[in-house]
């Protein structure tokens, strides 16, 4: 058995469902304690737009987790009541189960993934970028990440991106799922914002703390913005 990576997005409609999914952002924790198989999660926000955002979206959050195992991951979703309510209180749910192929830097100290996938130019990939910005530099920051969330729009290779956080403003990411691999280093090498930013990124030091992980996506349960996932990168 290898270690796999799942995130799971939930859409909430309702306003009373809303300030419920907020809430759990703090008391959600409660539920995470002595879960079999459970290595690594995360709560997450998201933000209104594309990628990086500084406006909250309190329709969209995610739960990010590192599994021993599939066979723990699939325990999890069919019988903790937890997040059968969340998916319950949601009007969309989507899950991508995935493999870590590569990951640089660390998430709160730690480097919680365990590679054991090989990346692939024709395949699709997963992309991870997470950041914790420095208070002093926030307003430098947001200044400039607004052109970059943009400039994906428009991408025929990106099938999904969601940008999502821990903390509004201070802690930021971005789940991309992208039809190959090729297409993915096509945007990222070659858009002139993106290569600003990374360039401003080792220039300013914005961050005190980040990482940058790619996997290989392998199966998806569940729909967003009423379509299937797959159908986008035809696997």
């Amino acid at each position: 058995m290898s270690q796999i990576t799942t995130c799971t997005f939930f859409k909430l409609e309702t306003f009373s469902n809303k300030l419920w999914a907020f809430s759990q952002m703090q008391l959600g924790h409660a539920h995470f304690k002595n879960i079999e198989g459970l290595v690594f999660y995360k709560l997450l926000g998201s933000g209104a737009e594309n990628g990086f955002s500084s406006k909250p979206n309190f329709g969209t959050y995610a739960l990010l987790c590192i599994w021993v195992s599939e066979i723990d991951a699939n325990n999890f979703f069919k019988k903790n009541s937890f997040f059968n309510n969340y998916k319950s209180r949601s009007s969309e749910t989507f899950t991508v189960f995935a493999n870590a192929a590569e990951a640089h830097g660390k998430w709160d100290g730690k480097q919680p993934f365990i590679s054991s996938a090989s990346l692939a130019l024709d395949k699709p990939v997963m992309v991870l970028t997470r950041a914790s910005i420095r208070f002093s530099k926030l307003i430098s920051f947001w200044r400039k990440v607004g052109d970059v969330s943009k400039s994906l729009e428009g991408y025929d290779g990106l099938a999904l991106s969601i940008g999502v956080g821990e903390w509004p403003l201070i802690q930021q990411a971005t789940l991309s799922i992208w039809k190959t691999q090729a297409e993915m280093m096509d945007y990222a090498y070659k858009n002139e914002k993106h290569k600003e930013v990374v360039r401003l990124t080792r220039k300013l030091k914005w961050y005190k703390e980040e990482m940058f992980a790619r996997f290989i996506p392998y199966k998806f349960v569940g729909q967003w913005n009423g379509k299937n996932i797959e159908n986008f990168l035809d696997i």
